[in-house]
């Protein structure tokens, strides 16, 4: 809403959007009855996160610059390859749902931690600036209850390709609910200041 309103996407990242839609495209194929059965819940809620991955890196290409703009695209093409060579060589290669399930749920947890490590290039900007203003609370509020949540499911699914990404996902939560307590008093809440206008300048080139 803040970047419809102002029309820019200012010193917001689009990495943590671009990695979750990877990542919720693969846990969406491990949950296939085909690759790991009787996987609805997670098959649902990786459906939910696509779409509406989808509505915010719109967003993002519509208010980036052209270079911010094609660089996403880049990535996401590069993405859909991936994606499709997975999904050919699980199929063609591997036959039982043992080995399938351990392929798939290896690339999962992969993406799954790359996803929760996003916000690492967003922490590392909070700590340079001491600002806290491009780091939303309610994202890694959300975070810190979703990676909680699944990893008590994992654990009682006895299914450690969703409990290992999940538990890092809650330290990595964690540190961004610390960084915001450490930085929120030194946060100018008003307009973007000259030096991150220039800082987003430097990360777009």
């Amino acid at each position: 809403m803040k970047i419809v309103k102002a029309k820019s996407v200012q010193a917001y990242r689009p990495d943590p959007y671009v990695a979750t839609i990877l990542n919720c495209g693969m846990w969406m194929f491990y949950s296939l009855p085909i690759v790991h059965p009787d996987s609805l819940l997670v098959f649902t809620i990786n459906c939910a996160g696509f779409t509406i991955e989808i509505v915010f890196i719109t967003i993002f290409l519509i208010y980036s610059t052209w270079g911010g703009r094609k660089k996403i695209i880049i990535v996401l093409v590069m993405e859909a390859l991936f994606a499709a060579a997975v999904v050919v060589v699980t199929l063609m290669c591997f036959h039982t749902y043992a080995s399938r399930s351990l392929v798939v749920g290896m690339v999962c947890v992969f993406f799954n931690i790359l996803m929760y490590a996003a916000p690492l290039t967003v922490m590392k900007m909070v700590i340079k600036t001491k600002s806290v203003k491009f780091m939303p609370l309610s994202l890694s509020v959300a975070t810190f209850a979703s990676s909680i949540v699944w990893s008590a499911y994992a654990l009682l699914q006895f299914d450690p390709f969703i409990l290992v990404p999940n538990a890092l996902g809650t330290l990595f939560s964690i540190v961004q609910l610390i960084l915001y307590a450490t930085y929120y008093s030194s946060t100018d809440w008003g307009d973007v200041e000259q030096g991150e206008v220039q800082m987003l300048s430097i990360s777009k080139a």
